[in-house]
Order: C-alpha cells, then sequence, then structure tokens
C-alpha cells in the first residue's frame, strides 16, 4: 500500500525574515506549519544586515501613507499589512524576548548586541508554534491539486521535495529577491509565479552603489573612502525624489545612504544632482573668505569641505587655482554653484552583488493587499521582497516583512 505524503495546513518556502515570521505566527495559531529552505543556514539576510546589528525595523514609518517611504508599482497596497501590524508591534516582540536596541538615525532601531538575537528569537517563536523545518532542502516542483467535482477532495498543493513529498492546503512563498546571491538570493519565487500565471513587475537592483564610466570617472577616483553629507536628487520636477544623506565617494562610482535611497528612483540614463554643501552658503563664505584671505582658494574651501574634496574640485579650472583675494567674484560664484549642484549620470549600478533589495517582482495586482493570496490562485501567497514592494534603506523592507508576514498568516486557515 503506498505510503500517503505528509499533510500540513501550510507549507511556507524561505526561511528569511517574511519566512519565518509568518510560519512562526501561522503555528501559534495552531495550524501545521513546514517550513523549507535550501540553504543549510537560516536568515542570512538578517545576519548581515546593519554590519550584523540588523536594523529591524524603523519607528517613524507611517503606515497610512506608505508611498512615502517604499516604492512600486502601487507602494498604497503596502498600507493594510502595514497598518495592521506596525514597528510599535514588532518593537514590542523584541522587548518581550529582552533584547536590547537602541536609535541609530532618522528611526532606525538597531540591536545593541548582534542581529542574531533577532534570529533567535524568530526560531524561538518558531518553536513555540511547533513549526517543523526542513533544511537545507530544495523544492523540485509545485503541483495544483484541484478538488473534485464531488466535492470530497479539497483544493490542494502537492510540493516535490529533496527529501520527498509533501502536501498542503496552502503554500506561502518567501523566497526573497535576487539581491545578494552570494548568501543563497534565488529566482524560485517568480518561477513559481511564472508557473502558475501570476503577472510580475521586472526586475533591478534596489539600494544598490552607482557606477560611472571609467574614463569621465577618473577625476574623482582617488576620492575613494572619502563621505560627506549631501543634497541628493533626480527626476523631473513634478516627480523629483531628494534625500538628505552621506554621501560614499568609490573607485567606480558613489555609494553611501544618499546614492543607495536615490537609486531606487533613478531611471538609466537620467542625470543625478548633489548639493555637495548643502550645510554651507558657499557664495557667501567663500565673498567674505576673499575680504580677509590671501591663502590659496583650496586651502579656504578645505575650512568648508572635505580637503580631499576641495583639491579635486579647484584642480578643475586655471581661475581656482590662486589665492583667494585674487580669484574674481564671478569665479568663486561660478565655483559655489558647481559644488551646490554637481550634475553627473551614472552608467550602471553594481548589480544585484551589492543590491540590498530587488525592485519589481510580484505584481501586486495579482494579489489581495490584506491577504497576500493571489487572487486567481486559491491557497498560493506571496510575502517580503518577492513582492513589488521595496522600502527605502533604514529598516522599512524588514518592517514589510513582518507585516506582509503577520498579514498572511492571519489568513492562513487550519484543515
Amino acid at each position: 500500500m503506498p505510503q500517503l505524503s505528509p499533510f500540513f495546513d501550510a507549507v511556507i518556502i524561505g526561511a528569511g525574515a517574511a519566512g519565518l515570521f509568518c510560519a512562526a505566527r501561522a503555528g501559534q495559531r495552531g495550524l501545521r506549519v513546514l517550513l523549507i529552505d535550501h540553504s543549510a543556514r537560516v536568515a542570512e539576510k538578517i545576519r548581515i544586515s546593519g554590519g550584523g546589528r540588523c536594523n529591524f525595523t524603523n519607528r517613524s514609518l507611517d503606515a497610512q501613507a506608505p508611498q512615502r517611504h517604499f516604492v512600486g508599482h502601487n507602494p498604497q497596497f503596502a498600507r493594510a499589512a502595514l497598518s495592521r501590524y506596525t514597528p510599535q508591534d514588532f518593537i514590542a516582540l523584541v522587548q518581550r524576548h529582552g533584547i536590547a536596541f537602541h536609535e541609530k538615525h532618522k528611526g532606525q532601531l538597531f540591536c545593541d548586541r548582534s542581529a542574531e538575537d533577532i534570529i533567535a528569537m524568530l526560531l524561538a517563536e518558531c518553536a513555540d508554534g511547533r513549526v517543523e523545518r526542513w533544511q537545507p532542502c530544495s523544492v523540485k516542483n509545485i503541483v495544483f491539486l484541484a478538488s473534485n467535482p464531488g466535492g470530497t477532495s479539497a483544493d490542494s498543493y502537492q510540493i516535490d521535495t529533496e527529501r520527498g513529498l509533501v502536501q498542503a492546503a496552502q503554500v506561502v512563498i518567501a523566497t526573497g529577491g535576487l539581491s545578494i546571491p552570494k548568501i543563497g538570493a534565488s529566482d524560485f519565487g517568480y518561477r513559481v509565479a511564472q508557473q502558475f500565471g501570476v503577472p510580475l513587475v521586472e526586475r533591478r537592483p534596489g539600494l544598490v552603489p552607482l557606477t560611472f564610466d571609467g574614463q569621465a570617472w577618473a577625476p574623482y577616483a582617488h576620492l575613494a573612502g572619502l563621505a560627506l553629507p549631501v543634497a541628493i536628487s533626480t527626476g523631473s520636477k513634478k516627480g523629483r525624489t531628494s534625500f538628505d544623506e552621506d554621501l560614499l565617494f568609490t573607485h567606480r562610482g558613489l555609494s553611501g545612504p544618499a546614492v543607495l535611497q536615490i537609486s531606487s528612483y533613478w531611471q538609466p540614463g537620467t542625470p543625478l544632482a548633489i548639493d555637495l554643501a548643502p550645510r554651507e552658503q558657499l557664495r557667501e563664505a567663500l565673498l567674505q573668505a576673499k575680504a580677509r584671505s590671501r591663502r590659496l582658494l583650496a586651502n579656504e574651501l578645505a575650512s568648508l569641505l572635505p580637503a580631499r574634496l576641495a583639491d579635486a574640485w579647484v584642480s578643475q579650472s586655471a581661475e581656482w587655482q590662486r589665492p583667494i583675494n585674487e580669484a574674481s567674484d564671478k569665479a568663486l560664484a561660478r565655483l559655489a554653484e558647481h559644488l551646490g549642484r554637481w550634475e553627473l549620470t551614472p552608467t550602471g549600478t553594481e548589480g544585484y552583488k551589492k543590491a540590498e533589495v530587488t525592485l519589481g517582482g510580484v505584481d501586486t495586482r495579482a494579489l489581495s493587499a490584506h491577504t497576500l493570496e493571489c487572487k486567481a490562485q486559491p491557497g498560493l501567497h506571496f510575502i517580503g521582497e518577492v513582492v513589488d514592494i521595496a522600502g527605502w534603506l533604514g529598516g522599512y523592507n524588514f518592517q514589510w516583512a513582518w507585516a506582509s508576514a503577520a498579514a498572511c498568516a492571519q489568513a492562513l486557515v487550519a484543515h
């Protein structure tokens, strides 16, 4: 007599932030849950995030206006989940587990000790929900078994894994995106979507360093490692997006929080505008220095900007390579204008190997905002990064993982 495949109320594929949290909450509701991941280690993205301390949420998130901190075809889609499971809800969970944390910058919350504390918390929550975990275990195929006409069987899914066949009333895809392939990122979730006819929005790297043509970047390559606060913007007047953050020069281009943030809005072929001294009134400061100083313009500029940057800029024009009292007012005005609006067009990005998130993914129009279930495919859910919702740098993507997981877990039913 053939052995029956084990049956679960839900099989969750992907043991990252969203998958672990969804499994834990569904299990704690009394559902029989199986969590599968192809990697031997869970939650690698949590482990490396925030410099190893995990920026696990952002207390500044406004759930009623998700478009302020999220991008996608329809950022408003995230509102239902984010308003039902808030940063304060996750903070309460962290506090319940005795994890010490601190606010670093603009509402960003980090563990005091290690990202491992968040992983241990999620695993403890899964244990409380009696979640069964199979790792490492690859999924070979998923088949939908429609209910028969007589009504003697309900819809279910058959999942073919390295450890054998299992059946489930519901399947949750929580496999993340394409970013950081060295920790196991794959396109599995998108392939499942395509298999079941779920539309996808074009994917591209997000929160990623930007690169420039080698020859054009040559004058700035020696500034690699230099960081400073800037105001950065891109887009047309009506749709212009800007950030006030730190910028970092690299050998190939620009990085740092300012560039990672703007990269999610930047479109290939369009320029960036960067104010390299947003906290200074450069023109007035240079004219005042001219009236009292005989030092080289580069030396005076170095009191307002990093010295290496000041040297790089004045080297671009002979009219700036002289004592400041010998420079014309027009030359000083041009220098101030140049530094206040440095326009340059990236040629590309560092790609998924350096991207923190994947933009695009499962089209939100195909999903219920309240349950994350496919409208045309009963019992199939997509949560977290695999969905066309991506957050700003600063804990927003983790909050989307927690919120979408919670919404999905609440919607799953026991069979």
